[in-house]
């Protein structure tokens, strides 16, 4: 008959401590070895993943540009203005929301190792003592008290085997969990980068318009300078004097909004980027390049790679899968095992004499019979839970392709409009001359001069406006296609930054 490892030797058996101590822990690791195979082996009722087909078209419905998604391009390598890559970088340094994302992904990754520890045996170094006194009621002799003292010291180790996967699975849904917080905290990050991107080339535009709004008003101060005087030698009405007050009023009512707005997105950017900014004057110009650089968009399919919320979308799908498999595991036995080895002794002196060795060995199976549907609602949670995945990464993709193209649109229209208001301000600009010339001409009134100078002014502002979107639209699409972050160094400027590829 075949002594089980774990069975003390019969009384009186000739061995010596030592003897025993190594039969044992041979015995151990033998069982050990055994059961950690059996384990590494067990099987998984996770379902068999596939990603969901993309239920987007093949291409995109505007013209496409040959070559390499910009998507692929680091923003280091896109946004070519010195000041603008300041901002960005010192954005990705303080900004409190990429904070907040690295501490998920730190939190994550932590529960992640927690749900990993479940796998492998917990060995404990236990020391305990007690000391009482119990009361027996013996026949003829009443109550007796009995002092008892008892001391001990033993390693302690328990592991449940993970037969069917349990463990496994929880394990891989934390490891889902992990990445998909890592995608979110890029998705953070170009998702702030475009917000960076769209407040300096705002302050660019206020800086702009202000300009012509400065302009303007230094020629319609002298122009109200001149209608004063001719009001005052009696060549002029008072109405063409009220006329060109209103025209400079205008004028001034426009810088000072222009200027409240700079100052609304100066403080806009100091949020962005984690404390006040400073940024000096230049053109409304965001990458170095010709007024319409081609700028390659890829297929949609690329989409799948570069775009961050949709890998996020995919890996919580993942982990949604595998919760799955956890809890199919539940409706099985569960075994665990637990022992202990050490010394006990009624002294302390005495604990590690001769003779005072313990041990213990107990294997438990359960087996789940009745928790009133418990189970089979946490499946169905967990099946819900996937549904919920599979639909949210449909619909990552869908957004994804939308914003791509609604961006591709923006600006193809944009630079139709910038084309047609450049036609219109040169058409205004003439318009403005000739009504000059008619009023110093004495063949029209200075209405018409007012209405010419101030559709100029409009047209003006309306110019710097639409180069202003058009750039936006160039931010828009490069965020859409998920570009920023690529590359290995997406976070070489943040804090708490990973490789993104070291942890796929």
């Amino acid at each position: 008959m075949t002594e089980w490892p774990w069975t003390a030797p019969a009384a009186g058996t000739a061995e010596t401590q030592a003897s025993r101590r190594t039969r044992l822990a041979g015995n151990c690791k033998r069982m050990a070895a055994g059961l950690l195979l059996l384990s590494l082996s067990a099987c998984s009722f996770a379902p068999d993943y596939a990603r969901p087909a993309p239920l987007v078209p093949a291409t995109y419905q505007a013209p496409e540009t040959p070559g390499v998604s910009i998507g692929n391009l680091g923003w280091h390598d896109f946004f070519r203005r010195p000041e603008l890559q300041r901002l960005i970088g010192e954005a990705l340094a303080h900004n409190r929301d990429i904070r907040i994302a690295s501490a998920r992904v730190a939190e994550a990754r932590a529960a992640w190792r927690i749900e990993g520890a479940s796998l492998y045996p917990q060995l404990d170094a236990v020391g305990t003592g007690t000391r009482g006194r119990s009361l027996f009621n013996l026949p003829g002799a009443g109550t007796t008290p009995i002092d008892t003292k008892q001391v001990s010291a033993q390693l302690s180790a328990s592991w449940e085997i993970d037969f069917w996967g349990r463990l496994r699975n929880l394990r891989d849904a934390a490891r889902w969990q992990y990445l998909a917080s890592e995608e979110a905290r890029r998705a953070v990050a170009t998702s702030l980068v475009a917000q960076v991107a769209n407040g300096y080339l705002l302050e660019r535009e206020y800086e702009e318009r202000a300009k012509l709004a400065r302009s303007s008003i230094q020629t319609r101060e002298e122009s109200l300078r001149i209608m004063r005087r001719r009001y005052e030698v009696g060549a002029g009405s008072k109405l063409d004097m009220t006329q060109a007050q209103t025209l400079l009023a205008q004028a001034r009512m426009t810088l000072q909004a222009l200027e409240q707005d700079q100052a609304v997105n100066r403080n806009a950017m100091a949020l962005l980027v984690g404390h006040p900014v400073t940024i000096a004057p230049g053109t409304l110009t965001l990458l170095d390049a010709p007024e319409h650089p081609p700028l390659p968009v890829g297929l949609p399919s690329e989409l799948l790679i570069n775009r961050p919320d949709i890998a996020e979308a995919e890996n919580q799908l993942r982990a949604a899968n595998a919760n799955i498999g956890a809890a199919r595991a539940a409706f099985f036995p569960s075994i665990s095992l637990t022992g202990a080895y050490g010394t006990m002794s009624d002294a302390l002196d005495g604990l590690f004499s001769k003779g005072s060795e313990a041990w213990s060995f107990t294997p438990t199976i359960r087996l789940p019979l009745f928790n009133a549907g418990r189970l089979k609602g946490n499946l169905d949670v967990a099946k819900a839970r996937r549904e919920r995945a599979v639909a949210e990464y449909e619909k990552a993709i869908q957004s994804a392709f939308r914003d791509v193209s609604d961006a591709l649109v923006r600006r193809r229209q944009l630079q139709l409009q910038i084309d047609t208001t450049k036609e219109m301000l040169d058409a205004q600009r003439e318009r403005a001359r000739l009504a000059q010339l008619r009023f110093d001409n004495g063949r029209s009134a200075y209405l018409e001069v007012l209405d010419a100078q101030r559709d100029l002014f409009d047209a003006e502002q309306s110019l710097v406006q639409l180069r202003r979107a058009e750039l936006a639209s160039v931010v828009a699409l490069y965020s859409a296609l998920g570009g920023g972050f690529a590359d290995d160094r997406a976070f070489e400027t943040a804090p708490s930054g990973n490789n993104r590829e070291q942890t796929r």
